[in-house]
């Protein structure tokens, strides 16, 4: 099977799953909010500054992503799911953001356009994680930032779905610093408890 077929799957796949979850999205997770606005608000950006959310879904994070960069600042969203875009524009987050359905594989942006990056449960979502982190970095100017969120650790996140953590998980720092180094990233803050789990890099020159 082709790469490209693999990832056309993967797509479809992802596609599936989240479109029929779009509309009660919001409501299976309503506190999710003040977690978002704090991790954010760890990232360092500034007003002006250009940030995309990768795989944003509902767009949960779209308005504290906009508060951090101001009115100058330039906030987009993007996701590969229309009725989780459609949801989005719902809520009315679209007010807060540029949203394009795409995706985050390969996105249509030109090379160190943007301060940072913020992907909420991204990684585990990406079809060829090194190769998906790569892609982030080319649109990031050196020195910007990412930020791989998820608003319950990954102990927590792993007994609501009934299973344990295993060795080979990617969020685990043994596992993720490496890679995100192979993906021109350098991890700078770690953090992963019940309530929270935040992975800072900064893109390499």
């Amino acid at each position: 099977m082709s790469r490209q077929h693999t990832l056309a799957d993967h797509l479809a796949n992802a596609r599936d799953f989240f479109a029929p979850r779009a509309a009660d999205w919001d409501a299976r997770f309503p506190d999710d909010g003040p977690a978002y606005a704090a991790a954010i608000a760890e990232i360092g950006l500034r007003a002006g500054d250009a940030v995309l959310d990768a795989g944003c879904g509902t767009g949960r994070a779209l308005p504290a992503l906009r508060a951090a960069v101001g009115p100058a600042g330039t906030v987009l969203g993007a996701d590969v799911t229309p009725a989780m875009l459609a949801a989005a524009v719902r809520a009315g987050r679209h007010r807060d953001a540029g949203l394009a359905l795409a995706d985050v594989t390969r996105l249509p942006l030109r090379d160190g356009c943007l301060d940072a990056v913020f992907g909420a449960g991204l990684i585990s979502h990406l079809p060829e994680p090194e190769a998906g982190l790569r892609e982030l970095a080319r649109v990031v100017r050196p020195q910007g930032r990412l930020a791989l969120f998820h608003p319950v650790g990954r102990a927590a996140l792993a007994a609501r779905k009934g299973r344990p953590i295993t060795p080979d998980d990617l969020r685990a720092e043994p596992n993720l610093r490496p890679l995100l180094a192979r993906s021109g990233w350098a991890l700078t803050s770690y953090t992963d408890r019940d309530t929270r789990f935040l992975a800072l890099a900064v893109r390499q020159g």
